[in-house]
């Protein structure tokens, strides 16, 4: 069968070949110089625990501030209390293998160094790599249980310390993507898992968990 020319593909080609003969502009990511003003998206950092405050508020996620790693175990304990009795996923971290005997009587533990697969579990418990002020989000890493210990549950408790708090997103990338990090996965948590796609109808819980409490120790 003879070869059918195609004249507008050719003629697309053609296009592409010249314009990589031109070198493209680059543009200043940080917005120096006159023809590039840096917009701001997100407003100033005053107060980094009362701005995460507010962004929680805003994002639906549920903040508790403790004085002590300790109160925070405490404050998690309850809640977990106040739920029915289920499997709890669990960071496999030295301080929450300290922890876990507070987590509730009867209650079947899963370790994230077990394996498996998660739908049974009905809250997962895990430390932070950061938090971030200027979005109310969580840092979370592989080190935390990766992806499915913070979607499949429909409860996100999340133990984090003042430290741990850093003003904006930049410095948070910046730390854990630096030359020391050595994480396979990252994600940021910016509230309860959430779409309103159909109708308009706000749906909790529909890609991740329904609710995400963030404990964070003062001290």
């Amino acid at each position: 069968m003879a070869a059918v020319e195609n004249s507008g593909r050719a003629a697309i080609l053609t296009r592409i070949r010249t314009a990589l003969k031109t070198p493209a502009k680059t543009h200043d990511a940080h917005g120096n110089g006159a023809a590039a003003a840096r917009v701001d998206i997100f407003a100033p950092v005053g107060d980094p625990l009362e701005r995460f405050r507010r962004e929680c508020a805003g994002n639906k996620t549920e903040l508790i501030v403790t004085p002590s790693f300790d109160a925070s175990v405490a404050a998690a304990s309850a809640i977990l209390a106040e739920m029915h009795a289920g499997e709890i996923f669990v960071q496999d971290a030295p301080r929450l293998r300290g922890a876990a005997v507070q987590f509730g009587a009867g209650r079947s533990v899963r370790w994230s160094c077990d394996g498996g697969p998660l739908e049974a579990t009905d809250v997962c418990v895990t430390l932070a790599e950061l938090v971030v002020a200027q979005t109310g989000s969580v840092l979370i890493s592989s080190d935390c249980g990766g992806r499915g210990a913070t979607v499949v549950a429909p409860v996100h408790i999340v133990l984090a310390e003042m430290e741990q708090l850093v003003p904006e997103l930049e410095t948070a990338l910046a730390q854990a993507y630096g030359p020391a990090s050595r994480n396979s996965y990252l994600s940021l948590i910016t509230g309860s898992s959430r779409t309103a796609d159909i109708e308009k109808i706000l749906v909790m819980g529909a890609h991740g968990p329904k609710r995400l409490i963030v404990i964070l120790a003062e001290g």
